[in-house]
């Protein structure tokens, strides 16, 4: 069954175990069934010296988690061999941090000193200084990112500080220069105040080209980038919002053509008023989707509800959707459901009722809100694994979006610029795949974030 598949074996607990066993026909399909037996999932069997006493065998293979290394280590002991070393291989990926900064010039003379540093440096100073329009191309500004957080809502973790949430952040920083060859810098704020984080970003935003608010918290999250965009002349983003929301709107949109619905005549429901949802029922708002029921913790949003927050008053009062009271009501003859919200938000059985051929977006995670077993036949699923079909990645968006936006000098990341790098990674997929149920193309495609930064740029220039 799928749903089991969340206890199964990860590549977060990826491990190689070094060890020494006699020389045998049948070592490597031994050492194989020893470690599937226990549940590991084998990854490679590597041969690292054979001498005539016997062999050094590497055996890497993907744990359910710490515990379950450690029985998989004591059973090949028991199985007779030498265990000489166990070694977690996401804690070596990370040693040292995942990111480095490189010098884009050789240093090696005196007179590359000179023109790296001082003292021809100066001249470049002074033309910036009365110039300020030249940094973006003088200096490392216009391929330049923060990725800012304050760790009060990372991952599936929650809030676990700056200091927890800076591996993240690297690992966000690798992704831009991977797929966009942007240069981003992890700045970890030891303060969840809106105020603080905004001076503080304020204060650093010189020597960037955009901002990328990474995993804070909502509502506060809202206020700390609408005031960031109005006082700075560079765009400022909110991945988990805009990211997210991105995304859904490129994976919807191939999933109106796979079950042949327009945009417009969508009756759908997102559960989950937070960050992620906010935006991405603004985006399907913007996009033309205007029969939508939001459903926050205490049930669907009611415009009339003086207890609203103003952003979930905003999504209320644009949908022209009937008032329903229950998860169940909402999606019953919905045609989308959209859930950012946590395994148990909603009965799978209520899918049921929904429309013919349904679209589910389950993106809560580790665990999404329904598994493949539990949809129903004709159902297109997506989730934010990937370990499953049509992940939805914030990846395929963010780093194109801002490749894009920085080459275009774009002050601000707009609507149309959102909507334009969802089409774009909508048509990153093709008919064959559409054929098969795609409806979201592999963060690996390289051309995805090219054609997302060509999309972008264009839109800003309109």
């Amino acid at each position: 069954m799928a749903r089991a598949r969340f206890r199964d074996a990860s590549p977060s607990y990826s491990t190689t175990v070094r060890l020494e066993a006699p020389s045998s026909p049948h070592l490597l399909s031994d050492l194989a069934r020893s470690t599937s037996d226990r549940g590991g999932e084998v990854v490679a069997i590597d041969l690292v010296e054979a001498t005539v006493s016997g062999v050094r065998v590497d055996v890497t293979f993907n744990a359910i988690d710490e515990r379950h290394v450690d029985v998989i280590a004591e059973g090949l002991r028991s199985d007779g061999y030498v265990v000489r070393n166990v070694s977690d291989r996401t804690f070596l990926s990370h040693l040292g941090g995942t990111i480095e900064v490189v010098p884009r010039s050789s240093i090696r003379t005196r007179d590359d000193l000179s023109l790296v540093y001082t003292p021809g440096v100066a001249r470049i100073a002074r033309t910036i200084a009365a110039h300020a329009d030249t940094a973006w191309n003088l200096t490392g500004k216009g391929n330049s990112v923060a990725v800012v957080t304050d760790g009060s809502a990372v991952l599936g973790l929650g809030d676990v500080g700056p200091l927890a949430a800076l591996p993240v952040m690297e690992g966000k920083a690798a992704l831009f220069k991977a797929f966009a060859n942007v240069n981003a810098f992890p700045l970890c704020l030891a303060t969840t105040d809106p105020a603080e984080i905004v001076a503080a970003v304020r204060a650093v935003a010189p020597g960037f080209g955009g901002i990328n608010l990474e995993d804070i918290a909502a509502p506060r999250c809202f206020e700390i980038e609408a005031t960031l965009q109005d006082v700075l002349d560079i765009p400022v983003f909110h991945d988990d919002q805009h990211g997210t929301a991105v995304v859904v709107l490129a994976g919807l949109v191939n999933a109106c053509r796979i079950t042949g619905r327009r945009l417009e005549d969508l009756r759908a429901v997102v559960i989950g008023i937070g960050a992620a949802g906010t935006a991405i029922s603004k985006i399907l708002l913007d996009a033309g989707v205007s029969n939508l029921v939001a459903v926050d913790r205490h049930g669907p949003l009611d415009a009339s509800d003086p207890d609203l927050p103003a952003h979930h008053r905003e999504i209320a009062s644009r949908s022209r959707a009937r008032q329903v009271s229950s998860v169940e009501e909402a999606l019953a003859g919905a045609d989308l459901v959209v859930g950012v919200s946590r395994r148990g938000a909603w009965d799978p059985a209520a899918l049921a009722k929904m429309a013919p051929d349904p679209i589910i977006f389950a993106l809560a995670n580790p665990e999404p809100e329904v598994y493949l077993d539990e949809i129903p036949p004709g159902a297109l699923l997506a989730t934010g694994r990937s370990d499953l079909p049509n992940q939805v990645n914030n990846a395929l968006a963010f780093p194109g979006i801002f490749r894009g936006a920085m080459d275009a000098r774009a002050a601000r990341i707009t609507g149309r610029m959102q909507e334009a790098a969802a089409r774009a990674i909508a048509e990153a997929v093709s008919d064959a795949e559409r054929g098969i149920g795609v409806i979201v193309p592999s963060l690996f495609q390289v051309s995805v974030h090219a054609k997302v930064a060509t999309a972008v740029e264009a839109a800003a220039g309109e």
